[in-house]
């Protein structure tokens, strides 16, 4: 289907879709009775993200916000926040990403097919931090999958740009995690098994809510989740000649493993709130997690890979073989743990003024460890496992805000008028791994690799502790200009140590064409601030290319580094955007309800990894780098999409039905730019097509006594994938992809309830990865989707 294609069909399903809810809307006004029942199912789901004010709802509001209830959040079968949110956000994305060190564990996660540090993440209205790990190009995104589900009430998410109302990161929108403060117990066990017999998942989750006095409450939940490791992997074409070289050896089959790593977790965490008096009360929430993880990486053919497998007079009767004889695959491994702490105490002055003032605090460590391999450096010296070394994230907030209702006696109702200020500070650290990890032993004079090989740790050079502190005050302005019309403003300034300052702003408006039907829409500036991780660290990476089968090592430089300067680096700076949406909402008594909202979204000055240098002629190289970058501020884009959202409920025989339509038209281009993406050929096909340009899911619930049957069709657009060669990308192009997901529920009583299902029931494989075909691997690891086939799982929810 082409562009022209997509975009005529978007434009004829909203007006099919706008004409069915006016016709409706029609008829509802030669109704006199309303359908009580029908009305509980349209978009009066009161929200708190996106608008200060009290008492609005997803219908009211002047800018999109999706709103999931705990039901909607139960029904996906993940222990991971940003699996849930893939499936119920169509424009929301999230990449396996397979043996692509750090991302293996904290995968990146785009809304609208931005950059994943590009979406603001809160919980219960507060920003989350981010975490410790510079992911592809250098976006240090929050990891979502710190949050445990059985904690969560709802989820609200903006699709907007919100940089003025919450401060960096909101360009493509932000996600608002409402933490569970129900008053009762439930413990729910899961387990689940992919159709090839492997990734068997163990999950337990539990909360239980207490009252305290008439108006507070105290939640405790703990969440652990347990999987194996799944492996959708051939026998490697070099191992194959290996093996037939070699007869005499037992090569392992296959040598390296493609699939999800695995993983052990456990969460645990509280809500609180309290009424200190009639006007007064105090609040906070805690989280913290903990948990490890290992991954394969590419197996070290001891025929081919000369710099760990020559021998030398430099270590006399010394030789790689006599320890990994059918070569080795190194295991890589993470610890990490992570904590939010966050407390307030907020109030009314009078009948008019709101406040709230609190401070929070939060963490990222993640450490990283290198088994099955070695330092061929440093010869019969050498250890066999590795400490590489922590990175961590650090992030304390302080926060002062107020609402001010302001009755003006030509106006409806008041003015909300919202104001406040932020103190910020961020602190990255790096600490060094092991000597070993990093050493460049007498070896390397011979030719063999120094660095523990797979990962390279980190070195004195490269650990330290950097910080960046911000100052911001805001105007949040919301009025009601007459009963149908409502128009918004906001202003943010912010101060940071790093750069400076920014100032950005918002206009917003909503007109009402009746009760049941609107149009709004939105302009507004954004920014997104580079971080100390970015700012000033740098990184030693391996690969392996899959034409030569050689492994290469690069490095990535800070901007500050005199090298890098050398190249071409210059000072970071804030990326920023402008943000224009338009849309309609409508709902009926018939039960049908739903939004259609386009979006245009310009971003200059976009952060990314340079393009790659040899390093110059007579510069030292002790690290043996095949070649450097650095972070820049490299291109700008401009992205343009169709949000499109539904809903039908009905009565059907003795139940009820729900459907509910979700579709994303999205697309990015490069508009112009120096070095890297927007230079580099192969580089702007990778960022422009490298995700779906449509995704949906179209769901259905019936439910008729104790039973609910949940059905689920999710559809993924073309994309383009790349081998990531050190030079001469070759591209794949894959096309779309559907899943359909079922699951029945069961309550058996009040207390108990049985839920089985299966997601991608019929088992279906995207095409094979041909030009990664020389690894092993038979499904691209940056696919959009899960490649492991059919899941299937069983949960047992106990509720009293």
């Amino acid at each position: 289907m082409t562009e022209q294609q997509v975009k005529r069909s978007a434009l004829a399903i909203a007006v099919g879709v706008l004409v069915t809810g006016g016709a409706a809307t029609g008829a509802r006004a030669q109704q006199i009775q309303a359908a009580p029942e029908a009305r509980a199912t349209t978009l009066d789901a009161m929200i708190v993200t996106g608008t200060r004010g009290s008492n609005r709802t997803q219908f009211d509001t002047l800018a999109p916000v999706d709103v999931f209830s705990q039901e909607e959040i139960r029904g996906i079968e993940s222990a991971d926040l940003a699996d849930v949110l893939a499936q119920l956000v169509p424009s929301f994305v999230v990449q396996r990403m397979p043996m692509n060190d750090g991302q293996v564990f904290v995968r990146p996660a785009t809304l609208r097919g931005l950059s994943p540090d590009q979406t603001l993440v809160l919980v219960n209205g507060r920003r989350f931090h981010r975490s410790a790990l510079l992911g592809a190009r250098g976006a240090q995104g929050p990891d979502l999958a710190q949050i445990p589900k059985s904690a969560i009430q709802r989820i609200e998410v903006l699709r907007d740009g919100a940089s003025a109302q919450y401060g960096s990161d909101a360009i493509a929108g932000v996600i608002n995690i409402i933490l569970d403060d129900s008053i009762g117990t439930e413990v729910t066990m899961g387990l689940s098994q992919y159709s090839e017999g492997d990734g068997t998942s163990r999950t337990i989750g539990a909360r239980t809510g207490i009252a305290l006095g008439d108006t507070g409450s105290l939640s405790l939940f703990a969440d652990y989740d347990k999987s194996d490791a799944t492996s959708r992997t051939r026998q490697r074409a070099d191992a194959i000649a290996f093996q037939q070289a070699h007869p005499e050896l037992q090569v392992p089959n296959p040598v390296q493993r493609w699939g999800q790593p695995d993983l052990e977790n456990k969460r645990i965490g509280f809500n609180l709130k309290h009424q200190l008096g009639d006007t007064t009360e105090v609040y906070g929430y805690g989280l913290y997690g903990k948990g490890d993880g290992v991954s394969d990486f590419n197996w070290r053919n001891p025929d081919g890979t000369a710099s760990v497998y020559n021998t030398t007079a430099l270590f006399p009767g010394w030789d790689v073989r006599d320890l990994y004889p059918t070569g080795f695959s190194p295991k890589y491994g993470t610890d990490y743990d992570d904590l939010q702490l966050l407390f307030g105490v907020r109030g009314h002055a009078g009948d008019n003024l709101d406040w709230d003032v609190s401070g929070s605090y939060g963490r990222n460590r993640i450490e990283y460890r290198l088994g099955n391999s070695i330092n061929a450096s440093l010869g019969p010296d050498s250890p066999t496992a590795f400490y590489l070394g922590r990175l961590s994230q650090e992030e304390r907030n302080l926060n002062a805000d107020f609402v001010y209702s302001l009755p003006l006696a030509a106006l409806v109702s008041p003015v909300n008028v919202a104001f406040g200020a932020e103190f910020r500070e961020e602190t990255y650290s790096v600490d060094a791994g092991d000597p070993a990890s990093y050493a460049i032993g007498p070896g390397a004079a011979a030719g063999l690799a120094g660095n523990s090989n797979g990962a390279p740790g980190f070195s004195p050079d490269n650990a330290g502790s950097w910080d960046q502190r911000s100052y911001a005050a805001y105007v949040d302005v919301e009025v009601p200009v007459t009963a149908r019309w409502s128009v918004g403003a906001a202003t943010r300034y912010e101060h940071f140590s790093s750069f400076g300052q920014t100032v950005d702003g918002k206009l917003s408006s909503r007109f009402e064409f009746s009760p049941d039907l609107a149009v709004r829409g939105s302009v507004s500036t954004g920014f997104r601030a580079p971080t100390p991780g970015q700012l000033y660290t740098t990184n030693t990476q391996q690969g392996l290319d899959t034409v030569t089968l050689q492994v290469f090592t690069s490095g990535r430089l800070s901007p500050s580094d005199p090298l890098a300067r050398m190249l071409g680096a210059k000072d970071l700076k804030p990326e920023q955007s402008r943000t224009a949406s338009l849309g309609l909402t409508w709902r009926n008594d018939a039960g049908f309800s739903g939004s259609v909202d386009l979006y245009d979204i310009k971003v200059t000055d976009r952060f990314s990894q340079s393009a790659s240098f040899q390093i110059p002629a007579g510069v030292a190289n002790p690290m043996g780098y095949t070649s450097v970058s650095y972070f820049t501020n490299d291109f700008d884009t401009t992205t343009r999409g169709i949000d499109l959202v539904g809903s039908y409920a009905t009565g059907l025989g003795a139940g009820r039905l729900n459907l509910t339509l979700g579709w994303n038209y999205n697309k990015t281009e490069v508009d112009k730019g120096t070095t890297g993406v927007a230079t580099n050929a192969s580089q702007r096909v990778v960022f422009e097509e490298r995700l779906p340009r449509q995704k949906g899911t179209l769901s259905a619930n019936y439910e008729v006594g104790s039973w609910s049957l949940l059905g689920k069709l999710r559809h993924y657009g073309a994309w383009t994938d790349s081998s990531g060669n050190a030079t001469g990308d070759i591209f794949q192009r894959f096309g779309a992809m559907q899943f359909f997901d079922l699951a029945v529920s069961y309550r058996i009583n009040a207390m108990h309830t049985l839920r089985v299902g299966a997601d991608n029931l019929f088992d279906r494989y995207p095409d094979e990865a041909s030009f990664q075909a020389s690894r092993g691997l038979i499904y691209s690891r940056n696919a959009p989707y899960d490649t492991d086939g059919r899941n299937v799982y069983a949960e047992y929810r106990l509720s009293f």
